[in-house]
């Protein structure tokens, strides 16, 4: 794909930009968010770290917009250059920051016994690779009018990126992030694409830009080398776009990729992910409702590259639902490629939503279960279940979870990531309560879930038929001192549609576990969750045995509250003996 600079103004001037160009001028109106030294040693001195973080992400998005405004509108110095100055200032004002680097992932600072960050000890992580691929696509485009307005400046862009990045990345060959010992994660990739942007679009030396190519290629491998071959990420979907992703975009700069083969697997794994709308299985630190502003023209070029007319179609289907075809704050480079993809474009306009939804999707190796109860479509029930193990990366303790989506929509449902702090990936992690097994939809024989690879689910079995979706697991690895616990999934699809919840085992009592979006009214051996006034799922059981509890949360957090509105509830029933078993179904 072509991504000419400003001047050619043939294809920026055949893109439809206003909507781009009305925000950037309205950003531009906006003061710039300041950076500050007493934000950034908050994570140290109190745990915050989304203070800075937001900060620095808000002048990152401030900066795109500004440069897409320009390019989009093509101001000339020495005439009015508005968004062109906005634009410098905000790449300066990156360019003077002590550090790209977010205070958690710091480790020279934490190493130091340190809240400040040293600029002569930089630390190459998600932020600071953030910056680097800002400034290579703001250089690449607006190169030729930072020449005319600011000249200096492009020579600033680089030497900051060398000393922060490229320098770091070629003299530190053991960054943990790069997978050596076998644990390549989302880090991987996101890092490399903004190395490999650099290093493409900012080093003039052949011969150094070999050496940086080839480096990245060398710490690709080892991303590559732990993706299974069903193109699962226990991650999840949000992280994908951060991870596998960025491998799909590495691999479109690097030009011919070679054989992949697990390319296949991978770019199917949003859309077998699928609840319906906006909402997706969401296991780990991922929200129950993906953010529209993703890069789905990557998806829908590699859908077409690999001919899997299932992954177009879901690209086209979300982006059209996110009403504009490419979103500046997905980064810099995604918005580029994606404004300056003509097939994109066409694709948008022309290509039908094929009902691509599959009846079930099975994916051994990360032990994920999702059916529907019919083909092709949201309607009626999905139910996702998940096997796997808790040593998964952003792990929750969620072994034998399900989820439950009626007409698309979850009902019995998975929290989700609540607002990273510094404990979030510390020895606390599991004190806050979204990630805990008690606010999961699994059993509680006595003991809750432990953490750790070790503790997973055994005897992991699949039954896939025309009338029935069935998932069943011994889930006794996941809890201590607990020597056998079977649990079954089921969807039958047979009218009356329902999921019917097994769990075959002696031990009494036991409680069930059940995160419900929206609000429960309880009765006599059943329960009605209601949506927006009007009830959508009955769960029920047998009453003579079994007492049911129901506890209603208050939200303060804002990525929950984002999913979920002001509330979840949770339904627990205590099994005092007799048979734990539970129907799920659609109230029609």
């Amino acid at each position: 794909m072509r991504l000419p600079d400003v001047r050619d103004r043939t294809l920026w001037d055949a893109v439809d930009g206003a909507a781009i160009i009305a925000e950037a001028e309205a950003v531009l109106a906006r003061p710039a968010p300041v950076l500050t030294a007493t934000a950034w040693a908050r994570t140290f001195r109190d745990g915050v770290r989304t203070e800075y973080e937001d900060a620095a992400r808000e002048l990152r998005e401030r900066v795109t917009l500004l440069v897409l405004g320009a390019v989009l509108t093509g101001e000339v110095p020495p005439g009015p250059v508005p968004l062109l100055d906005g634009a410098i200032d905000g790449l300066v004002a990156l360019a003077e920051a002590t550090t790209w680097c977010w205070a958690p992932h710091d480790r020279h600072a934490a190493g130091r016994g340190e809240v400040l960050a040293d600029p002569d000890d930089p630390f190459l992580d998600l932020g600071a690779a953030e910056v680097a691929s800002l400034f290579a696509w703001a250089d690449h485009v607006l190169g030729p009018h930072f020449d005319i307005r600011a000249p200096g400046l492009r020579r600033r862009l680089r030497r900051e990126v060398e000393v922060r990045v490229l320098t770091p990345f070629e003299r530190v060959r053991d960054w943990h992030w790069l997978g050596l010992d076998g644990d390549a994660h989302n880090w991987n990739p996101w890092i490399h694409s903004g190395v490999l942007a650099a290093a493409l679009l900012l080093v003039a030396d052949e011969e150094r830009r070999r050496r940086l190519v080839r480096l990245v290629v060398e710490g690709l491998e080892h991303y590559v080398a732990i993706l299974p071959g069903d193109g699962g990420i226990d991650e999840g979907v949000a992280y994908w776009w951060h991870g596998a992703c960025r491998l799909l975009e590495c691999l479109d700069l690097l030009g011919d990729p070679g054989e992949l083969p697990v390319l296949r697997e991978l770019i199917r794994f949003p859309h077998r992910m699928h609840l319906g709308g906006d909402a997706y299985v969401n296991a780990g630190d991922a929200p129950a409702r993906l953010s529209p502003a993703q890069p789905w023209h990557v998806l829908h070029r590699w859908g077409e590259r690999l001919g899997d007319d299932d992954v177009r179609a879901h690209a086209v289907s979300r982006a059209r639902a996110s009403g504009r075809p490419v979103w500046p704050s997905a980064g810099l480079g995604r918005a580029l490629s994606g404004l300056a993809d003509d097939d994109w474009r066409k694709a948008l306009a022309t290509e039908p939503e094929e009902t691509w939804p599959a009846r079930e999707e099975w994916l051994p190796r990360v032990q994920v279960l999702v059916a529907r109860e019919c083909a092709g479509t949201a309607r009626g029930l999905t139910v996702a279940v998940k096997a796997g193990h808790n040593g998964e990366r952003h792990n929750h303790l969620d072994v034998g979870s399900y989820w439950v989506a009626v007409d698309g929509v979850p009902v019995v449902a998975d929290a989700g990531q609540p607002t990273y702090t510094a404990a979030s990936f510390g020895p606390d992690r599991y004190r806050a309560w979204p990630l805990s097994s008690e606010w999961h939809n699994v059993p509680e024989p006595g003991v809750t879930q432990e953490p750790g690879e070790a503790f997973g689910a055994r005897d992991v079995r699949v039954e896939l038929t025309a009338s029935a979706a069935t998932l069943r697991a011994d889930l006794a690895g996941a809890y201590p001192g607990v020597p056998r616990w079977i649990r079954s999934v089921r969807l039958v699809r047979d009218p009356p549609a329902h999921v019917l919840v097994t769990d075959d085992d002696s031990v009494r009592p036991v409680r069930l576990r059940h995160v419900l979006a929206g609000d429960v009214e309880l009765g006599d051996g059943e329960a009605f969750v209601s949506q927006a006034g009007r009830r959508v799922l009955r769960l029920s059981w047998d009453p003579r045995h079994t007492t049911a509890d129901v506890e209603r949360r208050p939200l303060d957090d804002h990525l929950l509250r984002a999913s979920w509105g002001g509330h979840l509830s949770r339904l627990t029933l205590l099994v005092r003996e007799g048979p734990a078993r539970v129907r799920l179904e659609q109230v029609r």
